[in-house]
């Protein structure tokens, strides 16, 4: 069994498609789905996926790049969502500095950031973490205003030295495609050394595809390449690391079998 953590169904490159998507993942061992939105119109449709789909799940919340322009009542509107029994984090949410550079942006990201982590504290969940490029000011705020119910970062890009940092706020690390990539040096590093039962593993499909299927759209059947090698770096079996991983989902996204 395997849980991608982390994936888009809800996105337009996937959704027509999503009875084939599920089903070929299946096939390959995928048992459970956490489809992650990332402004209102997705989130609601993560939920609507959720409630059709016994093996999935939602997360709902705004990408820092997804909140210019939204009001406040579309923001309070898209939390509401959370009190849905299939909601189980709220994301992805966070800092992302490679498309923003004006500081104005960037304190908009920070403000929505610290309040979605609020509101994840408040409503006993967990939270799931995009930061690009943005490491800094990410580690101060999530240690200014701490994820009560824990969190993952997710698709980890960071260093093996803020590794330390990550895991001493209780948050975990998840991998996806970039492991696998055969000029990723960091990320095969962090894969080494990341403890198994802090690890979650995730496609962010249909972005970042696994090698050798690069240049294709990225579908959560492909989850398998990414346990695959995490499993070569850290000398176990694939299996090892397929049942610890999907244990750790279920707890840190409270889901029961």
């Amino acid at each position: 069994m395997m849980f991608d953590s982390h994936c888009h169904l809800n996105d337009d490159a996937i959704y027509p498609r999503i009875d084939e998507v599920i089903s070929d993942a299946k096939k390959t061992g995928v048992s459970k789905f956490l489809v992650v939105g990332y402004n209102k119109a997705s989130s609601e449709l993560a939920v609507k996926i959720a409630e059709k789909y016994e093996e999935c799940y939602a997360a709902i919340g705004f990408h820092p790049c997804d909140i210019f322009d939204i009001t406040e009542e579309e923001f309070q509107d898209t939390l509401k969502l959370a009190s849905h029994k299939k909601v189980v984090a709220i994301g992805e949410i966070g800092l992302d500095y490679h498309w923003e550079k004006e500081q104005s942006r960037r304190d908009l990201q920070k403000e929505y950031f610290i309040r979605q982590i609020e509101f994840a504290n408040e409503h006993h969940l967990p939270i799931s973490i995009h930061n690009r490029e943005s490491n800094e000011d990410c580690l101060r705020i999530l240690k200014e205003h701490k994820p009560l119910f824990g969190g993952v970062m997710h698709c980890y890009s960071g260093s093996v030295e803020m590794l330390n940092d990550v895991l001493g706020l209780g948050l975990m690390i998840s991998l996806g495609g970039p492991v696998t990539f055969t000029n990723a040096k960091t990320p095969k590093e962090v894969a080494e050394v990341v403890p198994l039962e802090k690890l979650l593993i995730e496609t962010d499909c249909p972005y970042l595809t696994p090698h050798p299927h690069r240049g294709e759209k990225n579908e959560p059947k492909y989850i398998c390449l990414v346990s695959e090698e995490i499993a070569r770096l850290k000398d176990i079996s694939k299996k090892h690391v397929d049942q610890v991983t999907y244990e750790n989902a279920c707890r840190l996204f409270n889901i029961h079998e």
